[in-house]
């Protein structure tokens, strides 16, 4: 039989502190081992990426002269190659930017299978931001888009709940990010110990009420420092500062991103991984946390109430006095206690979230919409 051709279109895989420049590059990888013929097509990214199994082309942008064009990273290249494409399926990530509803005209004139990841752009926390252009968005050409989709793609339960709040009734694949799990490395513990934020810096993560929360912490905190780093958006990095300076907090830094190697150092570093977000589709972090054995605290907003079920973490509500309570019964407990929770962590990674079995359940639902039948345990109706 002939394998499944399979294009995944993202705006851009160049900014490495955007979960989809990780997943949806994985993603194509693993469906091509599970046997799909993939492409990845990408907007304004410079020379391509190399990405195991799959050829990754970058199109130019278009009307770069023009700020409001260019800021949605329209390629007329790209739209015209998709057009002509035939691909069995093709699979966007994410919302309103010009690459995510390009696919959807193209799927429709040649009876294609449009599939969507909104990568957590509905939820509310998402859709607050920048509403008003996002509105017009969706009603000029983004809704119809949307609807258009044959698949849309969770990545939690609790992204299928946002989906269905939003009034959309597409068949959603309910299907986890995978995680590459590194071999486990314990640093020699130093004199103080750490608790990690690492992610976008950015209103919907909630870090304010982590700082304001760390400061009830008094004695608790005493032998400990809190590490905030990632990619200031907005200019909110100066704004936590600002609130650390008035908190008198001299345990507490706000700090660039790092990447690579760097960012693995910092998970394995820290005895405590802390997510203060308000909302996310799934928390990347967490996983890379997890992974690197690192236990975590996660508000709800973030779909990880594994961490309680599993023994390696705290899934908690928001607001301060709930993460000041996790906060001191975690950093309560012995490097070993907290060691051996992460442990734990990692043991759940390699089980249920290996890139495989992710492969092979997206291919599983691609060809489940496209040919029909009984749908599989994934989906959605």
């Amino acid at each position: 039989m002939k394998p499944l051709s399979v294009v995944q279109i993202v705006a851009s895989i160049a900014d490495e502190a955007a979960g989809p420049s990780y997943s949806a590059p994985r993603l194509a990888s693993a469906l091509a081992a599970a046997g799909a013929s993939v492409e990845m097509f990408t907007v304004g990214d410079g020379p391509p990426t190399p990405i195991d199994g799959v050829g990754h082309r970058c199109f130019p942008q278009s009307y770069s002269r023009y700020p409001v064009l260019s800021s949605l990273r329209a390629s007329n290249a790209l739209r015209a190659e998709l057009w002509g494409i035939g691909a069995d399926v093709l699979h966007t990530h994410g919302l309103w930017l010009a690459p995510n509803i390009y696919p959807a005209d193209a799927a429709k004139a040649h009876g294609k299978l449009f599939v969507l990841s909104p990568r957590g752009m509905l939820g509310d926390a998402a859709l607050a931001f920048s509403r008003g252009k996002k509105r017009l968005m969706w009603l000029a050409s983004q809704g119809r888009a949307v609807r258009s989709a044959g698949l849309l793609h969770a990545t939690s339960e609790q992204e299928l709940n946002d989906i269905r709040a939003f009034g959309l009734i597409n068949p959603v694949a309910i299907i986890a990010n995978g995680i590459d799990v590194p071999p486990l490395e314990r640093p020699a513990p130093g004199p103080v110990r750490t608790v990690l934020s690492l992610g976008r810096i950015h209103p919907k993560k909630g870090l304010p009420g982590l700082i304001g929360a760390w400061a009830r912490l008094g004695e608790t905190a005493e032998g400990w420092r809190l590490r905030i780093i990632g990619p200031d958006e907005g200019g909110h990095a100066g704004e936590l500062k600002a609130l650390v300076a008035q908190l008198r907090l001299n345990n507490v830094t706000v700090e660039e991103p790092v990447f690579g190697g760097d960012k693995l150092a910092a998970y394995r570093e820290a005895d405590l991984f802390v997510l203060s977000t308000l909302n996310e589709n799934f928390a990347m972090t967490v996983a890379e946390a997890l992974a690197a054995g690192t236990p975590v605290i996660s508000t709800k907003g973030a779909p990880w109430a594994g961490l309680e079920s599993g023994g390696c973490g705290w899934w908690i509500d928001h607001g301060e006095e709930a993460m000041t309570a996790a906060l001191n019964q975690a950093m309560s407990r012995s490097p070993l206690a907290l060691a051996e929770m992460g442990e734990r962590g990692r043991d759940w990674m390699l089980r249920d979230f290996g890139w495989a079995k992710i492969g092979r359940e997206m291919l599983t639902a691609y060809q489940w919409a496209i040919r029909g039948g009984t749908p599989p345990a994934t989906v959605s109706l």
